[in-house]
């Protein structure tokens, strides 16, 4: 699984070479390194595979985003063509996430709170729940306009594209993002 990446929020006035290029190295160059350092211990059998983490930024088009958002793209592309080149060892897939309560999600801006804030308020699986849900996320929900995944409710998308049954899927972005770019696509 590729789930190493970091976010650096600019307009793209402000985009600086130094930002494009740690951006793209490990967002986009180290799942490359990655995948060719493991590629001769891939199985022979396609019962290999390979899940790589982009982001809804690839797909929404969120201000401030251009590095982020395109290195994102860039790794669903590499994930599509590796399913093709690696078709007899393994499948390839990407996870496409929306808000995901990690470090990093708590380092946004308020300016992007508010840009997501209306995909987060049309998303079905985003509402807060109470009674079900922690003070904390409630009143995390709050600043974004619903409330943002568990770590645990991605990484069980990531391991039902691990399992034997899901030999027949490869080379898809599956949106588990709660309907955040429900209709976008």
């Amino acid at each position: 699984m590729h789930n190493a990446g970091i976010f650096i929020e600019s307009p793209l006035g402000k985009v600086t070479m130094a930002d494009f290029d740690r951006t793209y190295n490990v967002n986009v160059r180290g799942p490359l390194l990655l995948m060719q350092a493991a590629e001769d211990y891939l199985p022979r059998d396609r019962s290999g595979r390979i899940v790589c983490v982009s982001s809804t930024s690839s797909t929404c088009g969120l201000k401030n985003q251009t590095t982020y958002g395109g290195s994102k793209a860039a790794l669903e592309a590499q994930a599509r063509t590796w399913a093709r080149e690696l078709s007899e060892r393994c499948t390839v897939n990407s996870v496409n996430p929306g808000p995901v309560r990690t470090e990093m999600l708590s380092t946004i801006t308020p300016e992007l709170k508010e840009n997501i804030r209306p995909f987060a308020e049309h998303a079905p699986l985003m509402k807060v729940r109470e009674g079900v849900d922690s003070n904390e996320v409630i009143e995390d929900a709050k600043s974004r306009g619903g409330r943002s995944a568990t770590v645990e409710e991605v990484a069980n998308v990531v391991g039902m594209l691990c399992m034997p049954d899901a030999a027949w899927i490869t080379g898809q972005v599956i949106s588990a993002n709660g309907g955040f770019i429900f209709g976008l696509s």
